[in-house]
């Protein structure tokens, strides 16, 4: 299938999803995370989840990185230059829901993506190749193609890979694991 084939198919799949069902998977995907390789790292890039397009619920997480003491990192996206800004969370840090829908950050210190160890990625549908499909706007690729070459890139789906996207392009930029609520998927 096709990019535009599986961002329907994933939402329509996500609309069905009641919202206890979500909470319950949400977590599962948490405790999931916490079999990654990944908990010697410093800073981790996290996304705060649109409730009206019913994504994951990072904030189980969120609590988990609070717990190790790491370093969590926010985005604010810029819809005019199709880019995102990066702010450390801190006690300080106000939350504000954009008008569409995100949660992020107004202010604060803001972070270069060179910084970044991991970051946990959202999207509707994944291939087996690790090859991911977002909401088609290019933020996360244009992000990830800024970061250092060796940031650990981690999607989290409440659902299965496909087999193959028949559409990846050079500038899409893989996975290195995918989280999902029974099973880690590494590429």
């Amino acid at each position: 299938m096709n990019k535009d084939e599986l961002r329907l198919k994933y939402k329509a799949l996500r609309e069905e999803l009641p919202s206890e069902a979500i909470d319950n998977l949400s977590l599962d995907i948490a405790n999931q995370a916490l079999q990654l390789p990944i908990w010697d790292k410093t800073n981790y890039h996290l996304f705060l989840s649109i409730q009206n397009k019913k994504e994951i619920d990072t904030e189980y997480l969120l609590q988990i990185l609070a717990g190790k003491d790491k370093n969590v990192i926010l985005s604010k996206s810029d819809f005019k230059e199709g880019t995102l800004a990066h702010y450390l969370l801190t006690d300080n840090t106000t939350i504000k829901v954009n008008s569409y829908g995100i949660p992020e950050p107004v202010d604060g210190i803001q972070v270069s993506e060179k910084q970044l160890d991991v970051v946990f990625i959202p999207l509707l549908a994944y291939d087996k190749q690790g090859n991911r499909i977002g909401y088609g706007k290019g933020f996360y690729d244009r992000f990830l193609a800024e970061c250092k070459p060796d940031v650990i890139k981690v999607g989290l789906s409440f659902f299965p890979p496909e087999e193959r996207i028949s559409d990846v392009r050079d500038g899409d930029i893989p996975l290195d694991y995918c989280i999902t609520p029974t099973e880690v998927f590494k590429f």
